[in-house]
């Protein structure tokens, strides 16, 4: 009979990058892996009061796991550059001599209504949370084709509507794009690419579910981000980085212990040959109707 410690799913001998990991749920990641096993290179951009770059968040993570008995680097690069981007793959190869894993955690977030962003907003957001996944994703590819690697990148609800989280949410959305196409790429070289939707209270996500932006007291808000930790994260991430994960092309929403599965789906809709706009109108709850519906994505098969 097979013990739950002989079960138990680890990383060892296995080499993990995870970007934007210096605090939150990078640093979660991160801990997560090396506990599990893996080797993992820390990477983080942090800044001093004169803009210089700076090591300090990912070197607090790295003493960590290494105070745990597990090995770790700190690497400070920006994923918005692709000299940084370059730069991170390179670090892991050279520490541990090969890539596994990759997880596209690095962002942030502006709050701000759309009439207050502007193309720049738009611009940075792309250039950290789509474009920082596809250099860093490009610069580790040869590598995790030799592994069968796996991948996962960092949506978020947000993408499906959030207030004032424009910049953020359409960001985000391009990543589930690129990660649904990225999937089909990967499966020819044994790659697995899927995203995790996170659900947790952070530095990063203080505009969006501090006292004053959800309008509850301090006391009821502060109860229910107890709830739900960056930790609890970590395992869903886990698992769709181990090489037993049998998904491709999914996103995995996650927090306070729930896992569900985020999709988009196709409603089976309404045919008409010499279709009209009357039949648009006529038979609106019939198109929009998705108790029968479609998965589609880069696990969709024909029905």
């Amino acid at each position: 009979m097979t013990s739950s410690a002989e079960k138990r799913l680890r990383f060892d001998d296995q080499v993990a990058i995870v970007t934007g990991a210096g605090r939150g749920i990078g640093r979660e990641y991160s801990l997560y892996l090396a506990d599990r096993g893996a080797a993992v290179l820390v990477n983080d951009l942090a800044r001093d009061e004169h803009g210089e770059e700076q090591a300090g968040p990912a070197d607090e993570v790295v003493q960590e796991i290494l105070k745990r008995g597990g090995r770790a680097v700190a690497h400070v690069a920006s994923v918005a550059t692709a000299e940084g981007a370059a730069s991170i793959v390179s670090a892991a190869l050279s520490a541990f001599g090969r890539i596994d894993i990759l997880i596209n955690n690095a962002g942030f977030n502006r709050h701000a209504s759309f009439a207050d962003v502007s193309i720049e907003d738009y611009q940075s957001a792309l250039d950290v949370h789509l474009l920082g996944t596809v250099r860093v994703t490009s610069a580790a590819w040869a590598e995790l084709s030799k592994r069968n690697g796996r991948v996962v990148n960092t949506v978020s609800e947000g993408m499906l509507g959030s207030t004032a989280l424009i910049a953020y949410g359409a960001a985000k959305g391009a990543v589930f794009g690129f990660s649904q196409n990225l999937a089909l790429e990967g499966a020819k070289l044994g790659i697995k690419v899927n995203c995790i939707s996170p659900r947790a209270f952070t530095r990063m996500s203080e505009d969006s579910f501090g006292p004053s932006a959800l309008g509850l007291p301090k006391a009821t808000i502060e109860e229910f981000r107890s709830t739900m930790p960056a930790s609890m994260i970590a395992p869903v991430m886990a698992f769709l980085a181990h090489s037993s994960c049998p998904l491709n092309g999914e996103v995995l929403c996650t927090g306070g212990g729930q896992v569900s599965r985020l999709a988009m789906v196709e409603s089976r809709g309404y045919s008409q040959a010499n279709l009209t706009i009357e039949d648009v109108s006529d038979h609106l709850d019939e198109i929009l109707q998705v108790s029968d519906c479609v998965i589609r994505g880069a696990s969709w098969t024909p029905s």
